[in-house]
């Protein structure tokens, strides 16, 4: 199950109820749309090259990357295998990243990574599926969950952007800690990416 546009409001209502505070938010932010995609092999070399980087300096690296290839189309998993490392640093990607990428490629070819039936498998059945692979962590594999299939109930609790939305919605003086952050998306339960995304809306507007 996915969160498209069309269940926003369903989430929103509930919401509304489970949570006043969060719901102040609501009219005032825009939220981005989720655009799941089918491209998984894609969708996790994109999360990579995008770790640690600003929004403009990762989509430039993702562009070269792409033009790495010869028809402009985002490569198969064994194409980028063929290429060698320094092919792929010479586009900006990092040599750990260049590592990572090619992890993922190997784990697409050789089975590891099996999205067949992937509608059938829980949450927690992909992360542990993803983190397999050497340069997936949990968090990249929770926004894989978000803006690649859509779930509609993640809530990254090792997200930084999380993390201080929270403290500023909340009128909190210090962080959030973990006990803290466990008892609010509670609330917000079966409806916490859309709770996630209303509250990353919520850092880029003055509140």
């Amino acid at each position: 199950m996915s969160v498209a546009k069309a269940q926003m409001p369903e989430a929103m209502a509930y919401l509304k109820k489970s949570d006043p505070v969060l719901a102040k938010l609501f009219g005032k932010v825009q939220p981005c749309v989720l655009r799941p995609s089918k491209n998984y092999f894609e969708s996790l070399t994109d999360a990579i090259i995008s770790q640690q980087l600003s929004g403009k300096a990762a989509a430039t690296i993702f562009k070269r990357f792409k033009a790495l290839f010869n028809d402009g189309r985002f490569p198969l998993p064994a194409e980028v295998l063929a290429k060698s490392d320094a092919e792929l640093r010479s586009v900006g990607v990092s040599g750990s990243k260049a590592t990572y990428i090619k992890n993922i490629a190997a784990g697409f070819e050789d089975g590891l990574l099996n999205f067949k039936h992937i509608n059938k498998k829980t949450d927690e059945e992909i992360v542990e599926m993803l983190v397999k692979i050497k340069g997936i962590g949990r968090w990249t594999a929770e926004m894989f969950l978000i803006f690649s299939l859509g779930r509609p109930d993640v809530f990254s609790f090792g997200d930084l952007g999380l993390r201080n939305a929270v403290k500023k919605v909340y009128g909190l003086r210090k962080d959030p800690s973990p006990a803290r952050l466990k008892q609010l998306s509670a609330k917000w339960c079966p409806h916490r990416t859309c709770a996630s995304l209303y509250l990353w809306a919520s850092l880029d507007n003055r509140l």
